[in-house]
This record gives C-alpha cells, structure tokens and sequence, in this order.
C-alpha cells in the first residue's frame, strides 16, 4: 500500500456516501477503477437490490478494467443474495488488483471474497483508510455484530444546558438552519423515537420535510397508550408508519383505539415504570432496521444514556442562555455520583450552522472493538 491507494480510497469513500439513506440495511459502499493514473469507472451501491458498487464501476470501466486496480471500501461479496457475487463480475473484467479498505463481517462473506481473488491469482490489498471506512459504515456493522440499530441521540439546547423554559415551551432553541440539518438527518433515518411527554407536549409529526431517501417508521415509548388519538402522529399514522411501544400495563381499550386509527401498538415488558428499552431494539434490530434517531425527551434520552444504548450525539448549541434552577436538561436518568466515572466521547465533527455550534461525536460502546480488527487480514481467511 502507499499514499497513492489512500488517495484513490478516498475517492471511493465520498462515492460511497451518495447511497446514504437509500441502501440500508445494506452497506454504503463506494468503488473506483483505476489504469494508468487516472479512473476510467466509478460507482456506488444507489439502491437495497440494486447493482452493487464494484458492478457499476466495472460496467462503465468496459474493456479498460482488465489489467487495471479496482478501489472499493468494502470487501466485494462472494455469495449469491439479491445480487451474483461481485467476486464473479471482478474476475471476469480482468482486473489486476483489488484494494479493499474494510473486510465485510458479515456471515457469508467475513474474509470469504479476498479469498477468493487472492486463490484466483489476484493482487489483493486490505486497509487503506480503513478507520474512515469503519465510520462509514458503524451503523451496519453494529447491525451484523449486535442485531440492535445504531441509535443516535440528537438534542438542541442552549449554552446554560436548557432543552426547554421551565413551563416546557422550546420553540425555537436552534436557528432555521440547524432545523434544517436535522430534516435532512430525519430523511436517512429507519426510525425516529420520542417520549410519550415529548408527545404529547410538542404534538410533533416527526417527518422530513422536504422528504427525504427514506420514510421512518416514527415510535412513541407509551407505556400506558397515552398518545392523544387527536395528535398529529395519530391522524397520518395511516400515511406514514406510527408505533407505538407500550407495556402490559397498558389499557387494552387505548390500544384498541390506537389500532384502529392505524398504529402498531407493541407490547413490551416494563422497566420500573416505563418500558424495557433493549427489548424495543432488539425487535427494531429483527426488522433489519439500522439507524435510529432519539430525539427526546431527556427522561427518555437519560434511560438511554444509562441503559448503554447511544452509540452517537448529534448537538446544535444555540447562543443563548435560559436560565433558571428547573430540570429541563437533555440527558436526565440516574446520572453519576462522580465527574471522574463521566463518559468520555470521541469528537467526529464540530461545526458552525449560522450562529449554532453543531457537535458530532461517538461513545466507546463493546461492538466497536470488533471494529479494529476489519482493516486486517483474518488469520483463517475462509
């Protein structure tokens, strides 16, 4: 490997990332091939059950792959799904060599490709900019190593720590901007998660708009089936999808109510007082669902944070300051008795949106270990 394959992954990485939002749960995946200095193919997986990525690239590089180098971030399948192998479409276009950034985990291919093309005597390369492809794809690596959704906890507040005044009102901390990144963020999302008092106190509709690649499936955590039948979730749950979580305890006229209106109401077990949130995700994570947006309120978000279950922070700090003595924080939960034992984040993004400051930034959870080890070679590679 050398700076030149770095470069050329690169390029492949930002192709990758034009799938965002309309391949999942399938991998964003990026692929570029290269002769004599310069690309002659590129492409991305576009669409769950298109052509994947190498495809492409090879199909546009015609006659000029053979003999050339095929960059991709992803290690190419080797078994038959919604697609042939890529392993078949990359020896019959003749390519000389294949740089791969990540090994693919997942059961079926897990180091079974590179095998491959190295058995059929090709050059084969693994771990170019393998740390920017790990983060690429967190979400459906978590989904392949933990059947769970990659959860991402989103919250505006202002420089004092306030999510709200004290009587509740919070429109509008963020600017115009900021509200629109997060529209953006919603229109990748597999799902969107609030509290039952967030609910019923903003009555949000929780759709993208404009709308984007996806359509999330927007869930209430109810343990009761308090979800007004009036609420704006409730009267366009026939339109776009609306569940609702709630527990035994649960009247069962309310869900009754709730399902004719057109709700899914799921029944879980109760945590305390409210429902069991690893059972929620672990159903979400049965549905192949990948990326879960939370976005309060912050008893809700407190649970997550003390159930282990944030895997990413995404905060719009707005330059203003509240005031006051209330609670109305972000994260509440149980919290920690010592500043030492606080959770430490590995900042990914820090950036200006008009007069907001937006931070972007992952927890070290137990999946990501698994993590370091793709941008090398398995020891049994089959």
């Amino acid at each position: 490997m050398n700076n030149t394959d770095e470069v050329w992954m690169a390029r492949a990485i930002q192709e990758a990332e034009r799938g965002r939002g309309s391949v999942e749960p399938n991998p964003v995946v990026g692929a570029i091939v290269v002769k004599d200095g310069r690309i002659v193919g590129e492409g991305h997986h576009a669409r769950f059950g298109g052509p994947h990525a190498e495809v492409v690239a090879l199909k546009e590089a015609g006659l000029q792959a053979r003999g050339a180098s095929l960059y991709v971030t992803l290690e190419p399948c080797c078994h038959h799904g919604k697609t042939p192998p890529c392993t078949d479409a990359i020896l019959a276009a003749g390519v000389a060599r294949v740089v791969v950034a990540v090994r693919d985990p997942f059961p079926s291919v897990d180091g079974g490709g590179l095998a491959r093309l190295r058995e059929a005597g090709l050059e084969v390369e693994l771990g170019p900019l393998a740390d920017q492809a790990v983060a690429l794809n967190a979400p459906f690596f978590k989904l392949v190593l933990t059947r769970l959704p990659y959860v991402i906890a989103k919250w505006a507040m202002t420089l004092d720590g306030k999510v709200a005044v004290a009587n509740g009102d919070s429109r509008w901390i963020s600017g115009e901007a900021s509200r629109r990144l997060v529209h953006q963020l919603r229109g990748r999302m597999d799902a969107i998660l609030v509290g039952i008092g967030t609910a019923i106190a903003d009555d949000p509709e929780l759709t993208a708009r404009p709308p984007g690649p996806r359509t999330a499936l927007r869930i209430v955590v109810d343990t009761h089936a308090r979800l007004p039948l009036e609420s704006k979730l409730v009267s366009t749950a026939r339109s776009v999808p609306v569940l609702i979580a709630a527990s035994e305890r649960a009247p069962e006229d309310r869900c009754r109510a709730l399902r004719e209106l057109g709700c899914e109401v799921l029944i879980l077990p109760a945590e305390s007082s409210q429902v069991a949130l690893v059972p929620l995700l672990e159903e979400l994570g049965r549905r192949s669902l990948t990326n879960l947006l939370v976005e309060g309120g912050g008893s809700l978000l407190g649970s997550f944070f003390d159930a282990g279950q944030v895997d990413e922070v995404d905060i719009y700090l707005a330059p203003t300051i509240e005031g006051g003595d209330h609670a109305r924080t972000p994260i509440r939960g149980r919290g920690l008795e010592r500043m030492a034992d606080s959770t430490r984040l590995a900042l990914r993004r820090c950036s200006r949106v008009d007069d907001d400051l937006r931070v972007q930034a992952v927890l070290p959870r137990p999946w990501r270990s698994a993590l370091e080890e793709l941008g090398l070679p398995r020891s049994d590679p089959t």
